[in-house]
């Protein structure tokens, strides 16, 4: 089932749609866009299994329970891992997973995972060919791997998100992306626009131009396969301008659209417990056990702010497609040094913007 079903704008107020728990920061590989700064040895203060297994039981407390999305460094890394997400699904949590593309994700992993009641598994692909994607990896043969760990996964029954990362590297390649994508009759298709953050180079970061030839590309294609974008909130708004010339088109009205952004339908656990917004924009407003994940959602200063648009400067605070877009907040942090200004890529400006300057 789709999370976003259920939820509806007002809902974040007090609930996220998802919840990303960073089980360990472990992990064989180092890519060049890492959030993580990942490391080949999990970090002695990351959450027990005891912690681990309360912080999921917390979860429940929400008015309403979020998609958890059991994330790394790589989950693999954890000895634990198919404790807890047995321990997840028997709370009545649906889970997603991303493991990296290593040795790890074995067949017998994926059938265990599956047996267990994965709800999705979501797999790396950053480019249309073995050259692009290693070399974005930097570890020669993750693109073999990662069209293993597809084809098991959808032999041991569970449904298989791509998340691709777009940058100056694989610019050229999107509709040879989308090609293989739709032959291989995946779930999603999560696109994540590059933050500046860790190992995210600032010069692989897309211009406001080049962002628009992106969603154009990502618009026509969404007419065969389900995409979702990720750190581009305003996609929402290029489709909703879309929608608005031509209502004849599937882009659909933007009522069912939940826009969810930065600490707005989304929490970020780090694996020490650090609670955060998102895994792209860190400042830090708690930390679990000590503090509550539903009361720092709910109730702290940066989380409000963050969900309340009358408090964004720049021109996304006069603009009209704020509720439904908003900016990525992680962006404009990482580019300015403060959450709520305008977001730097994005290239559409509102009239009420320019009558005001």
């Amino acid at each position: 089932m789709n999370p976003a079903a259920k939820y509806g704008r007002e809902d974040f107020d007090h609930s996220p749609m998802l919840v990303f728990y960073e089980l360990t920061r472990a992990c064989d590989l180092a890519c060049k866009h890492c959030r993580a700064d990942a490391q080949a040895l999990a970090d002695p203060n990351e959450l027990s299994t005891a912690q681990a297994k309360q912080l999921i039981m917390q979860l429940s407390e929400f008015p309403k329970k979020p998609l958890l999305v059991m994330t790394g460094g790589d989950p693999l890394k954890r000895p634990d891992v198919f404790e807890l997400l047995d321990h997840a699904v028997s709370s009545g949590h649906q889970v997603a997973m991303t493991p990296s593309a290593t040795p790890l994700v074995t067949r017998e992993a994926i059938r265990r995972l599956a047996a267990i009641g994965l709800h999705r598994l979501a797999v790396s692909l950053d480019g249309a060919d073995a050259a692009t994607h290693d070399g974005f990896r930097q570890v020669q043969g993750s693109y073999q791997r990662t069209m293993e760990i597809i084809a098991d996964a959808k032999s041991a029954g569970i449904p298989v998100q791509i998340n691709t990362t777009i940058a100056h590297h694989n610019l050229h390649q999107i509709d040879d992306i989308a090609e293989l994508l739709i032959g291989l009759s995946v779930e999603l298709w999560s696109v994540f626009f590059l933050i500046p953050i860790g190992r995210g180079l600032a010069d692989q970061r897309l211009s406001e131009q080049e962002s628009e030839g992106v969603f154009e590309r990502l618009h026509h294609h969404s007419k065969y396969i389900p995409i979702k974008t990720t750190e581009a909130p305003h996609y929402r708004r290029f489709l909703l301008q879309k929608f608005k010339a031509d209502p004849v088109t599937k882009t659909g009205p933007a009522a069912r659209w939940v826009g969810t952004n930065d600490g707005k339908g989304i929490l970020f656990v780090s694996h020490t417990g650090e609670i955060y917004p998102s895994g792209f924009l860190p400042i830090c407003c708690g930390k679990f056990p000590l503090d509550s994940l539903v009361r720092v959602y709910q109730t702290a200063k940066l989380f409000q702010a963050l969900r309340d648009t009358d408090q964004l400067t720049g021109k996304c605070g006069v603009c009209e497609y704020k509720e439904i877009c908003g900016g990525s907040r992680a962006r404009a942090f990482a580019m300015t040094g403060d959450p709520l200004a305008a977001e730097p890529d994005c290239a559409y400006t509102s009239p009420r913007w320019s009558k005001k300057n």
